[in-house]
């Protein structure tokens, strides 16, 4: 038998609604610590002549009730707008969208607001308007990841501002404020490990010559090759797109005499094998193949690719870490000195599996 369950007669009282959760607050904070409103709010906003041990105290106690500052009310205390922008672009590439996912990340780790802004092409003028329409949001600072030509004018053109402007894989020497793997030293890796397989007649794709990770990529393999005393081919280029790498990989199975490839990224290797598995080129008995970034699907190819890997989640803390410093300074940008870790690029690794071999002793007849 089912039924309602009858309200509670008069006289009755009802049973009383269970209080809800409420989130910690810096009473809370104060009170398990043992130490004063004023002390944690010193601690939360970083203020400096704390005893170590108070604020490794408060610091526990933080930790404890899991609290979280109140981001807006900060704001207020500090009269910092406790926001950062970002820029990027609507990049079907992995590259440049793993690191726009990895930014913002790490900026909200770090207990700031984003207020992203996603350009449908990279021009100077489109990069100026975008930092503009941020400055009127009154951010902290700026992560640009658009680092071609265009984008780095951009920049050097509003460096003399007061708002950092942090670029993302872009080029030192055109960038104060900079962070993003060492492209030149990931393509001299991966030429290296071809190299040291016995290859001596080694092809390379180049991604499009306005970007600067092409660009840098480029010179790497040059860099390789020379100090192994051979002298670079013509390079075919590219697009960064699997389409322009299959177009790369036509022309590359008709090239008798190559035994080896590296290709400025993932996207242009996959195009590539297609390529030249459809011109009967085995890979790596015939031509072995090295790629750049590492992709998620690149271990599952046939055959797996050699790649080189890019730590993009630690690019995106860098590149926080990189705007903080300057954030936290106080000046203008081209009046002070940062500290070590600013500006340093971080170490890609190269990631060896199936793509690579030694080459044939003699070499195969192709159809061109």
């Amino acid at each position: 038998m089912t039924g309602t369950v009858p309200a509670p007669g008069p006289g009755v009282a009802a049973a009383p609604r269970p209080e809800p959760e409420r989130s910690p607050v810096m009473a809370d904070v104060a009170r398990l610590a043992g130490v004063s409103l004023q002390t944690v709010s010193r601690v939360v906003n970083g203020a400096p002549h704390l005893r170590p041990a108070t604020r490794a105290r408060v610091e526990e106690a933080i930790r404890q009730l899991g609290y979280r500052p109140n981001v807006a009310a900060r704001a207020l205390v500090t009269r910092r707008s406790a926001t950062l922008g970002v820029i990027g672009t609507k990049s079907e590439f992995w590259g440049p969208a793993a690191i726009h996912r990895s930014v913002q990340t790490a900026a909200r780790e770090a207990g700031y607001f984003v207020s992203a802004i996603d350009l449908p092409e990279v021009t100077r003028r489109d990069v100026t308007e975008a930092v503009e329409r941020l400055r009127d949001q009154r951010v902290e600072g700026i992560v640009l990841i658009a680092a071609n030509d265009e984008a780095l004018e951009a920049v050097r053109a509003q460096e003399t501002g007061a708002l950092p402007v942090v670029v993302v894989e872009g080029d030192l020497s055109r960038a104060r404020l900079t962070a993003g793997v060492d492209n030149h030293l990931g393509a001299v890796l991966a030429t290296e490990h071809l190299l040291g397989l016995g290859h001596t007649r080694i092809q390379h794709v180049a991604g499009p010559a306005e970007w600067t990770e092409a660009r840098e990529r480029l010179a790497g393999w040059r860099t390789a090759l020379g100090v192994g005393g051979l002298r670079p081919p013509d390079p075919l280029v590219g697009d960064w797109s699997a389409a322009s790498g299959h177009a790369a990989g036509v022309r590359l199975a008709g090239m008798r005499d190559v035994t080896a490839v590296f290709v400025a990224n993932d996207h242009m290797a996959i195009g590539l094998l297609r390529a030249l598995h459809e011109a009967g080129v085995r890979v790596p008995e015939d031509v072995s193949v090295v790629g750049f970034d590492d992709l998620p699907e690149s271990a599952y190819l046939i055959p797996p690719l050699t790649t080189v890997h890019q730590d993009f989640p630690a690019i995106g803390r860098r590149a926080i870490e990189v705007l903080q410093s300057a954030v936290e300074d106080g000046r203008a940008p081209g009046s002070h000195q940062l500290d070590d870790r600013v500006g340093k690029l971080l170490r890609p690794t190269l990631v060896v599996r199936r793509s690579t071999g030694a080459p044939r002793r003699t070499p195969v007849e192709r159809t061109p």
